[in-house]
């Protein structure tokens, strides 16, 4: 979809489409009033007859309407007008996008980012709107034999500005969007790839294919002699029982200043979690393919970075492998020795994604990073506890999870803190080993970060737990490309802080 910012009465706007707002108490907002005031009162005469009386949710769809040079008019109801929050206005904005999408339109013209949201700027609704817009329009259809028939799909969006002072704002903020949106959309086509196309080497390759489309980026893909000659025995104990090879992937872009130091991504790169020896039950675990978002959103945050040329170092670390039963994979009860030097019992094979993060974290030692952010689907405790909503966030440095905690609530994809204090350590205290890989039932996500601690006390660091975030299930299941929007900004805010 192609898109622009432009200011301008909506009376005169040549478009398939006019997209205005009409507030729950049946009053119309200011662009809408424009077009009511040349219409003869159109509008306001149907809300009055109470074809729609503004509830957010609703929506109304009107054709040549008399005064205005658009083929359609589409009222979408706002809500209170003094009630418009974060949320309920990217409701508003995505009932907007899914109403337009019925309507056959191959253009329209939007001026709901005009509403008034508590708190917020223009550049952040526009931003928001450009995004809202290319998630509900995302489609995966690499694997259909049969293509769409005709499309009737809209191709060009204009978001409206109240006037020409607020362009620059805008254009800014449609360059922030897009870039976000191109990155996440490309970690939801690599996670919704099933495992047999995406596997550890696809994902290296993916990489590198990346350093052919941002020059500013350079790729190292270390396979299993790499792996053994640095010690990596945690890693690759996850790999034993797969037939495909592990990597690990390292991604740089350099923006920054020479010697500033970087913030370093681990990204978890399961690209299946049969959950080896410790094996899952049957029912979804199709699903385990999303077991690599965390990989996907490192790749799709740095290549957001690259796209943005942002002045600042960021590296991405992602061991990459399968999760597979087989001959020789690890048991529960054997105990493996991870680059650090520390020993783990592995109780749990399933409690994978903690032994190939733990080494790739103290492979980012080498790099003097400014902070590290792990980002995994880790734990279906973390499900338990939080839903679908927030992913979790557990860090050793308390302004590093403050700073990831603002770049959820300003991108719209928020993160909660969960404690990790001493008094969880033990539960991971093994009689055989330096200490276990899983703590019990009792606060498993509390415990995984526990075990993560443990090779990240020589930096700043912070896990995301993204269990709950990265994909949904049921009928329209797939991966969301969250915490993409969440990562990005976080970039963003450390560049306008430096």
């Amino acid at each position: 979809m192609d898109f622009s910012i432009k200011s301008g009465n909506p009376e005169k706007q040549r478009t398939g489409c006019l997209i205005v707002g009409a507030m729950e108490t049946r009053k119309l907002t200011a662009p809408a009033k424009a077009i009511d005031d040349c219409a003869g009162k159109h509008l306001s005469n149907m809300l009055r007859r109470g074809d729609m009386d503004g509830k957010t949710g609703q929506s109304l769809l009107l054709h040549n309407v008399p005064g205005t040079l658009a083929d359609r008019v589409l009222l979408i109801g706002c809500g209170r007008e003094r009630e418009i929050t974060d949320r309920q206005y990217r409701s508003i904005i995505e009932n907007g996008m899914r109403a337009i999408s019925a309507t056959g339109a191959s253009d329209a013209v939007n001026y709901l980012p005009e509403l008034n949201v508590k708190g917020r700027d223009h550049y952040w609704k526009l931003r928001q709107a450009l995004e809202i817009a290319n998630h509900v329009s995302y489609e995966f259809r690499e694997f259909k034999s049969r293509k769409k028939g005709t499309d009737r799909s809209l191709r060009r969006l204009t978001l409206m500005v109240p006037s020409r002072r607020e362009l620059p704002v805008g254009e800014q903020a449609m360059r922030d969007g897009l870039a976000i949106s191109r990155a996440v959309k490309a970690t939801r086509d690599l996670a919704n790839r099933p495992a047999n196309v995406c596997t550890p080497t696809h994902l290296a390759h993916h990489a590198q294919g990346l350093t052919r489309t941002h020059r500013n980026l350079r790729c190292k893909v270390l396979d299993r002699p790499a792996l053994e000659k640095l010690g990596m025995h945690s890693f690759l104990s996850v790999s034993q029982g797969s037939q495909e090879p592990p990597k690990l992937i390292v991604l740089e872009y350099h923006g920054g200043k020479r010697g500033g130091k970087p913030v370093v991504l681990v990204g978890k790169g399961v690209t299946f979690d049969t959950g080896g020896i410790s094996i899952k039950p049957a029912q979804a675990m199709d699903e385990m393919k999303f077991d690599m978002c965390g990989a996907a959103s490192v790749m799709g945050a740095i290549s957001a970075a690259a796209d943005l040329k942002l002045p600042l170092d960021v590296v991405g670390i992602i061991p990459a492998t399968e999760n597979m039963p087989g001959g020789r994979a690890t048991k529960p009860g054997d105990i493996v020795t991870s680059m650090s030097g520390q020993t783990i019992e592995v109780l749990n094979t399933d409690a994978e994604g903690r032994l190939i993060l733990c080494d790739a974290l103290t492979y980012a030692e080498r790099f003097n990073p400014a902070a590290v952010i792990d980002v995994a689907t880790l734990t279906g405790a973390c499900v338990v506890a939080l839903g679908h909503h927030a992913s979790g966030l557990l860090a050793n440095h308390s302004p590093l999870a403050r700073s990831l905690l603002d770049a959820g609530e300003s991108s719209a994809d928020r993160a909660w803190q969960l404690p990790l204090w001493d008094e969880y350590q033990k539960q991971i205290d093994s009689p055989f080993a330096d200490f276990a890989n899983v703590g019990g039932r009792d606060a498993g996500t509390i415990t995984a970060a526990c075990f993560l601690s443990r090779f990240a006390g020589k930096y700043h660091w912070a896990h995301l737990d993204i269990a709950g975030t990265a994909w949904i299930s049921g009928k329209n299941k797939g991966a969301t490309g969250r915490p993409v929007p969440l990562l990005v900004q976080y970039l963003l805010d450390q560049c306008a802080a430096a």
